[in-house]
């Protein structure tokens, strides 16, 4: 599933090819994937003629900023988004498509379907689900050392498994999470009430950090993802533990091991992440 730095590259992409582009008609071929309104003649209609003027990104959903209303959108684990032109056939996956009124057309890819898109009025999509749970962003002035500090100490969930609540903090998932946890020198286990305030101290830089170098790089190609351009991410030529199993640590030369935390697959350093007893 693409993760904060994935979709805002996409985010930037989408930006440089759609905005100023008015909505001619929009076709779902894939109705399930609509969620509001519940009928997808409806979501077409409001969209015809709107404006594209921006598109934002809230951890990791896009919101495509139109005239009267925005679009909420979340590519799940293989959604795709490409510019084409209306005339050029379409594939199977594709299941829906934004004709604009310069012959252009927005069209959204997914191979297992998961994808979602909730229309709402401007103004109003961070009063109602999906977005009105999500936490702070990891590049917010919210996002401060005694917010982490306050959300770690209430909880005896394991780390990671905090870390990837997405009401705690957004944009987090699996690679960034080992990552950044690897790069703090905590092991995924680890309850969160037992970190010291050194210790999140340290996680709280390396989550900004390594997900900035991430951003940097394009996001990680990690098996399908591609920008909206076709360009693969370039953060995986520095993962350091994900996907990592079985080669040396590049700090410390021991095996790289995996394990499943939270039903997901998690990958450490046991050595530069040292098991430590609850104190």
């Amino acid at each position: 599933m693409p993760e904060l730095p994935e979709v805002e590259t996409v985010r930037r992409t989408l930006t440089q090819l759609v905005n100023g582009k008015t909505i001619e008609k929009v076709t779902v071929l894939w109705p399930k994937m609509i969620k509001k309104p519940e009928e997808p003649e409806q979501f077409c209609d409001a969209l015809r003629g709107q404006t594209i003027h921006n598109v934002d990104r809230r951890g990791k959903f896009l919101k495509f900023i139109l005239d009267d209303f925005c679009l909420v959108s979340h590519l799940r684990m293989e959604g795709r988004y490409g510019l084409y032109d209306k005339d050029e056939p379409y594939d199977k996956h594709t299941h829906v498509l934004f004709t604009f009124t310069d012959d252009s057309e927005l069209r959204y890819r997914d191979v297992r379907k998961f994808g979602t898109m909730h229309l709402f009025k401007k103004g109003e999509e961070e009063d109602s689900l999906p977005l009105s749970q999500l936490g702070p962003e990891p590049f917010s002035q919210e996002f401060t050392l005694t917010y982490l500090e306050e959300k770690l100490s209430r909880t005896n969930r394991k780390i990671k498994v905090a870390l990837l609540d997405q009401t705690n903090v957004v944009g987090l998932g699996n690679i960034y999470v080992d990552e950044a946890l690897f790069r703090a020198g905590i092991y995924p286990e680890r309850e969160s009430n037992t970190l010291t305030k050194k210790e999140i101290k340290k996680l709280h830089h390396e989550i900004i950090q390594t997900l900035n170098e991430a951003v940097e790089k394009g996001g990680s190609t990690i098996r399908s993802y591609v920008n909206t351009q076709g360009e693969i991410g370039m953060f995986q030529l520095q993962l350091f533990v994900y996907g990592q199993n079985g080669k040396a640590c590049q700090k410390c030369g021991t095996e790289i091991e995996k394990t499943v935390v939270g039903g997901r697959g998690t990958h450490y350093c046991p050595k530069c992440q040292k098991k430590k007893r609850k104190v």
